[in-house]
């Protein structure tokens, strides 16, 4: 059977119409920014909050996959108009959010600098591989004031020599896990937004916590890129972050536990106000009608 050119034409288009139809519909499936207020220019942060309070139908459209749509300007205004709540008790999964507009590339290497990034990078550490398992998942232990980070692989931490022996795993919610990178937890100043505390998160004296291990955990501590997160709640169970390397912003983190989302969720609608574990400052939040 013969078949016409212009059949020809059609049977080769065929495909790259298809291809063309699912290249619009991953675009299509990519999250859309949350539908709520900013501040059209860089104002005082005071200010973003007293012109666009945020209700709580507002937070309950802000999800940790929505986030990376805004601008890291847009993600520091809701930040700041967040209060700390409640310090987190148990597990969270975690993941680094890049905004939009961002080469989503790491850097963390250069942010650290001076002598304790230098003298990483010439151990062969890569920090743009190991940070993932820096905000992959934590477990806060909320009575004791400490929290360790959940890893769920070691392949990265033993490629570039990080690892002694073989850890203890542990099982969080049935999942097999290390718990390294232990950090103190306490309330204190914001470095974004000093008005009111946030929770931090702290890794400078990590060796001094209970269970410290030499390597991996020396890494996110004094004697190296000296971590220091911040965090606020958006909503029961869900937080946004933010990570220093000595005291130099690197990047956002969002940790969600669904249990905790779904259990003080409703509530949380009703009634917009949950325990404050932090100073909420002179300053009351403001909290826009529903």
């Amino acid at each position: 059977m013969r078949i016409h050119p212009w059949n020809m034409r059609f049977v080769f288009a065929m495909p790259i119409a298809l291809v063309a139809g699912l290249l619009l519909t991953a675009c299509d499936n990519k999250p859309s920014p949350p539908d709520i207020k900013f501040a059209p220019d860089k104002l005082d942060l005071a200010e973003v909050e007293y012109k666009y309070p945020l209700s709580p139908a507002d937070l309950a459209k802000i999800t940790p996959e929505n986030l990376a749509a805004l601008s890291q300007e847009q993600i520091d205004q809701i930040y700041a108009r967040l209060s700390a709540g409640p310090i987190p008790d148990g597990p969270f999964d975690g993941g680094i959010l890049f905004p939009r507009g961002s080469s989503g590339k790491l850097r963390l290497s250069e942010i650290a600098g001076g002598l304790a990034g230098a003298a990483l990078e010439l151990k062969g550490i890569a920090l743009d591989n190991v940070a993932e398992a820096l905000w992959q998942g934590k477990v806060f232990f909320r009575n004791d004031r400490v929290l360790r980070n959940r890893i769920d692989t070691l392949d990265v931490l033993k490629k570039a020599g990080l690892i002694d022996g073989e850890p203890q795993k542990t099982s969080i919610n049935g999942k097999d896990a290390w718990l390294l990178f232990p950090a103190k937890l306490y309330c204190g100043q914001s470095l974004l937004d000093a008005r009111r505390e946030s929770i931090i998160v702290d890794y400078l004296f990590t060796d001094e916590i209970q269970g410290y291990r030499e390597k991996p955990d020396f890494l996110a501590g004094r004697r190296g890129v000296r971590v220091r997160d911040e965090i606020r709640m958006v909503r029961p169970g869900f937080y946004l972050g933010r990570a220093y390397l000595d005291r130099v912003f690197a990047l956002n983190f969002t940790l969600y536990n669904k249990a905790i989302a779904e259990r003080e969720g409703p509530a949380f609608m009703n009634a917009g106000q949950v325990s404050e574990d932090c100073w909420i400052g002179t300053q009351a939040r403001a909290m826009a009608q529903r």
